[in-house]
C-alpha cells in the first residue's frame, strides 16, 4: 500500500490587528487569494486528501476554509508551531486516511518537507517553504505508524505565486 502526504503552509496572514494574539491573526487579501489558487490547484491535479490535519489557528483555519475541500478537518492545536519530529509523531499517531493534507506553520514545516523526501525538489523555494507552499509526497507504507524520515518520494511542489502570476 503506498500513502501520500500533501504537506501544506497556511497562506499569508494580516498584520493589521497588532492587538491580535498570533493564534488568532486572520489571513491577508494575499493569502485569501493564495489559499483560493491553491485549492484550485489540489482540485486541478486530483490531489484530494480523505483526511486533513490542520493547526488550530485562525490563519489555518482559514486557509482550509479557503481551498473549498468537502472534508471536516481534525483541528489539532498540537500542530501550531509544531517541529518537524512532532509533526512527524502526529501523521504516525493521527494520519488515518491514504491521502493525507497536513496543514501548519514554519519554520516546522520546512524543515519537516526537507526532512522527510529521500531527495528535495530542484526548486530555490522549496528550502524557504513560503505561505501557501504545497508539497505532494508519496511512501511505500502500510500505515502512518511506519512512517519515517527520508523515506518520502517527491511528486509536487508549487507556491502561489507560480499560479497567479
Amino acid at each position: 500500500m503506498s500513502l501520500r502526504l500533501i504537506l501544506m503552509r497556511h497562506a499569508k496572514s494580516s498584520w493589521d490587528d497588532l492587538s491580535l494574539p498570533d493564534h488568532d491573526r486572520p489571513l491577508s487579501p494575499r493569502g485569501q487569494r493564495s489559499a483560493d489558487a491553491i485549492g484550485a490547484w489540489l482540485k486541478d491535479n486530483n490531489y484530494m486528501p480523505d483526511q486533513v490535519l490542520c493547526s488550530s489557528s485562525a490563519r489555518t483555519r482559514e486557509t482550509f476554509e479557503r481551498l473549498g475541500l468537502a472534508l471536516e478537518p481534525i483541528f489539532l492545536p498540537s500542530l501550531y508551531h509544531a517541529s518537524e519530529d512532532r509533526m512527524l509523531q502526529l501523521l504516525q499517531y493521527q494520519a488515518k486516511g491514504s491521502c493525507v493534507l497536513l496543514l501548519g506553520h514554519n519554520p516546522g514545516a520546512a524543515f519537516f518537507a526537507e526532512s522527510i523526501v529521500a531527495k528535495a525538489p530542484q526548486d530555490e523555494a522549496f528550502a524557504l517553504f513560503p505561505t501557501a507552499a504545497t508539497l505532494v509526497v508519496d511512501f511505500n507504507c502500510d500505515t502512518w505508524a511506519d512512517l519515517r524520515f527520508g523515506q518520502g518520494e517527491f511528486h509536487d511542489f508549487v507556491v502561489p505565486r507560480a499560479l497567479m502570476d
